[in-house]
This record gives structure tokens, C-alpha cells and sequence, in this order.
């Protein structure tokens, strides 16, 4: 069986993910995935697709991220291989949708406005 291309975004962040069966390699940029995420809960969110269908180990994984913060990039993996377990395994489907793990968290930094030092935030009013 041929690599699958799958796509997984979270605020700016996208991830392009190649998975094939195998004995459970994660490489992330070219790195294994303590390497490139040191924070243990960041890790457990990019693997948790994994560890809620019980298919960790079964998969080499390759996955390319690019744009965002660590945190960003965490939940952009989570979402591509949720994608990709479940377009492999058509019995998982039910299961990762439970978990929220497929939908896209649309969720963005909102933009600055002019007149404005923030987004939301104003200017100090006076009123004299």
C-alpha cells in the first residue's frame, strides 16, 4: 500500500501528514516527536487520535508542520492524524468524531483594529 496525504490546521499552523503501516515510527520535521515536542502534554495532544482508537505502534507516521507556536502546531498534527486513522480504518470513524478529534478548530486571533492598541482593547478615555 502506497503513502496517504492527509492535512490537519489549528490556528495558523498546517500540518501535511504520510502515513503507511509499520512499527510505530512519529517523525515531525525530520525529528522524533520528543525532540520536537519536549512538553509531554503537547505530545499527548498530537497522539491522542492514536492512544483513543488503541493503534499506537501500528503506523509509521511522517509529518511535515509548518506556520504557528508549538501549541498550534500540536493541535494541527492531532487533526491530521485523526484525518488519517480515519481514512485507513473506516471502524474508527465513530470513535475519534466522539472525541471531537475530527473536527477543525476554527478558532483564530482576531485582528487589530486601527484606533485601538489591541484587538479589543481601547484607549484610555478622558474626559477632560
Amino acid at each position: 500500500m502506497a503513502q496517504a496525504n492527509y492535512i490537519g490546521r489549528r490556528k495558523t499552523s498546517t500540518a501535511r501528514l504520510y502515513i503507511k503501516p509499520g512499527k510505530g515510527e512519529f517523525l515531525i520535521n525530520k525529528l522524533p516527536i520528543e525532540e520536537y515536542l519536549p512538553v509531554k502534554a503537547m505530545q499527548n495532544i498530537a497522539t491522542q487520535p492514536l492512544n483513543v482508537t488503541e493503534l499506537d505502534g501500528k503506523y509509521d507516521i511522517k509529518i511535515t508542520v509548518r506556520g504557528g507556536g508549538k501549541s498550534g502546531q500540536a493541535g494541527a498534527v492531532s487533526h491530521a492524524l485523526a484525518r488519517a486513522l480515519d481514512g485507513e480504518n473506516e471502524d474508527v470513524h465513530d470513535v475519534l468524531k466522539s472525541f471531537g478529534l475530527l473536527t477543525r478548530d476554527d478558532r483564530m486571533v482576531e485582528r487589530k483594529k486601527y484606533g485601538q492598541p489591541k484587538a479589543r482593547k481601547k484607549f484610555q478615555f478622558s474626559k477632560r
